[in-house]
């Protein structure tokens, strides 16, 4: 049986900091490295066990925020300071969910210490009383009250997404699903092809101690077991691999853009697709990329040059206004990668599960369908629009095609996708299910414009 792993001040600090950062930072991976670089612990080997209890709080942010509204007896715990809410949600985890694989060197310095920083920075008895509430916690057993808390407290998930899974799949099939989200996923890179070839990737994965695999799916996706650093990574920092899942890495290829075409990208930040068409097209042609997210953008810009990828144009505007922008039945390939849920990701993002808010499908419904309206408008007679999500949620996926084709029949049709993933539930579109395909979640449809002549 392994050793409890031992937790002294600083460690307990850094996962304070990272918790209250991963409040404004996403994704909560950059909040938690920037915090454990200002703590000295990036790279080293308290990195591991620590990264682990950070996702661990995150996959049970939700839970935890019950028992802090159980403990302070507030409606919500996004009305507490936000210090004291993330010390809370560490101590909770460590107290109640990490008893036996957590213990620390010195408790009662851990628990002084988070008060006095506490107290200095709101009221002088908030110590006092963070100090009583962690202690009540040993015979604190989390218990749900309602029906909705006990699907919150089964899946780590709300209990409305639970709700809609049952829905979709049915009771057995959404319990695979869920649980599918709880598994520790594989990292997966791709290799850049302007700038290696698989087997030299291969080859230097494998000299850092990794047991690489090739993507059955993706020719030049490779998968492999984490940690990894990529801020240390020789591969990465050259732009030889990119961070970027198979089923994300297959919407370029099934898009197909070719040298010298002109290609739209509507939502394309952080800019893996928009960077793997430029390789596609060998750096011959132009790419128009869309985004509203200047942060994201930038992230775009830096991938693409570190990839050498010299095609992409960018425009921080929303791509409703693109046809405005670089004028209608310009385009021989539109991408769609539209905002949506992303509820697919669920296992590289825990954190997300907690920020599914369902007021807000239909309103994202709404923006995916008016961004294949401009799709339409800018696409060539003959030219194809490809339109993917993360999400599994029929709404934003099949319902979004239906619309289209009824409304658009006339100047749209759909080409069959005929795998190499599942059939979606509208004939000719495709699905990637995580608890089959042992990645994330995704949806495809591929549409053609009508050629008039």
């Amino acid at each position: 049986m392994r050793e409890p792993y031992r937790v002294g001040w600083k460690d307990v600090a850094a996962l304070i900091e990272a918790v209250l950062k991963a409040e404004a930072i996403k994704p909560v991976q950059q909040a938690k490295r920037e915090a454990f670089k200002d703590f000295g612990i990036l790279g080293t080997r308290r990195d591991p066990p620590l990264t682990s209890i950070f996702y661990g709080i995150m996959l049970r942010l939700g839970i935890i925020d019950k028992v802090i509204e159980d403990l302070t007896g507030s409606k919500s715990p996004l009305l507490l300071d936000p210090r004291l809410r993330s010390a809370l949600r560490v101590f909770i985890y460590l107290e109640v969910y990490a008893r036996d694989r957590v213990t620390y060197e010195r408790k009662l310095e851990c628990l002084k210490r988070t008060a006095a920083w506490l107290s200095s920075r709101s009221h002088p008895y908030v110590g006092m009383w963070f100090i009583d509430a962690v202690k009540s916690l040993s015979t604190y057993t989390p218990t749900p009250k309602t029906p909705d808390e006990e699907l919150m407290f089964k899946y780590l998930l709300p209990a409305w997404y639970v709700r809609r899974i049952f829905e979709l799949v049915g009771a057995s099939e959404a319990d695979k699903i869920l649980k599918s989200f709880a598994e520790k996923p594989k990292i997966s890179v791709r290799v850049n092809i302007l700038k290696a070839s698989v087997q030299e990737v291969l080859e230097k994965l494998k000299a850092e101690g990794k047991n690489p695999e090739v993507s059955k799916v993706v020719p030049t996706v490779i998968k492999f077991e984490g940690p990894y650093n990529f801020d240390k990574s020789e591969l990465f920092k050259s732009g030889k691999i990119v961070i970027q899942e198979e089923p994300a890495a297959l919407a370029a290829l099934i898009l197909n853009p070719r040298p010298g075409d002109v290609v739209v990208d509507l939502a394309a930040a952080p800019g893996g697709k928009t960077e793997h068409m430029g390789e596609l097209m060998r750096n011959q042609g132009v790419i128009h990329a869309f985004d509203i997210n200047k942060v994201r953008m930038r992230k775009l810009e830096e991938l693409v040059k570190r990839a050498g990828v010299t095609i992409v144009k960018t425009y921080v505007k929303d791509g409703r206004e693109a046809p405005k922008v670089v004028g209608e039945e310009v385009a021989d390939r539109v991408l769609v990668d539209a905002p949506c849920t992303s509820d697919g990701t669920l296992a590289k993002n825990p954190d997300l599960r907690w920020r599914l808010m369902e007021d807000e499908v239909a309103k994202l419904s709404q923006l995916q369908y008016e961004l294949l309206k401009a799709a339409l408008k800018l696409v060539k007679p003959g030219g194809y629009i490809l339109y993917t999500t993360c999400t599994l949620l029929s709404e934003e996926n099949e319902e979004v095609i239906k619309r289209l084709l009824e409304k658009e029949g006339k100047k749209v049709r759909l080409v069959p996708l005929e795998g190499p993933y599942d059939r979606g539930f509208l004939p000719g579109t495709m699905r990637v299910w995580p608890h089959i395909h042992k990645t994330i979640g995704f949806f495809y449809t591929l549409l053609q414009k009508v050629d008039r002549s």
